[in-house]
């Protein structure tokens, strides 16, 4: 589980300018990137996005004025080496809502953890057909799509029982060789009720569950 230490909480007010930094889709992309995969030069961020290391290392060196990544320990002194200063980036809900550029940003960010979900499922699937994963990875892996009908009470008692349970495994498996980086996206997003007479939602059917799906 995500220590304390390992979150960057930005604030609508004191991280600004930060926030501003972060709406642009190549920085989200490499810091993202970094976090997920480690410590990686310009020139190796350049080649894994199809741009210049010139446009990577501009970017990064953004994110670096802001304090989202830092200088990594370098394999032979040749070429700078980037990390991720934080696992995961936090904010208030709350406090997003406040002001308009922040709700801006809020949607912006849960876009591109879509992304990010969709480029994991391709990467996933072919480490499992090239071999790089175990067939015992094949059952447990799946993506839930639920519609439960829940109170703003107890999906905040959602989250907090996910955040324990996670913990609890987390610490569990931190020293077995057979544990692998699993990415786990989790959505909570209460929709109101719609008009009867509304327009047809053309939106991907609800309630597919990995165990049922087969």
């Amino acid at each position: 589980m995500v220590s304390e230490e390992q979150k960057r909480v930005l604030d609508p007010e004191q991280d600004a300018a930060a926030l501003k930094a972060l709406t642009h889709p190549l920085r989200i992309r490499l810091l993202g990137m970094l976090r997920q995969d480690g410590p990686a030069t310009a020139s190796e961020l350049a080649v894994r996005t199809g741009e210049s290391s010139a446009s990577t290392s501009y970017h990064l060196r953004v994110l670096a004025k802001y304090a989202f990544v830092a200088e990594a320990e370098h394999r032979d002194g040749r070429e700078r080496r980037w990390q991720a200063v934080h696992s995961v980036t936090s904010w208030s809900n709350k406090a997003m809502e406040a002001a308009s550029g922040s709700r801006a940003w809020v949607s912006l960010s849960r876009r591109a953890q879509i992304e990010h979900l969709e480029a994991s499922l391709v990467r996933h699937e072919a480490d499992i057909t090239d071999g790089r994963l175990g067939q015992e990875w094949v059952e447990p892996s799946g993506i839930n799509d639920l519609m439960p009908r829940l109170t703003p009470e107890s999906l905040t008692e959602l989250w907090d029982m996910l955040d324990r349970k996670l913990e609890e495994l987390t610490a569990r498996d931190a020293e077995d060789p057979r544990a692998a980086q699993v990415v786990f996206l989790t959505a909570g997003l209460p929709l109101a009720l719609r008009d009867p007479g509304a327009e047809a939602d053309t939106s991907a059917p609800a309630g597919t569950d990995a165990e049922d799906a087969s």
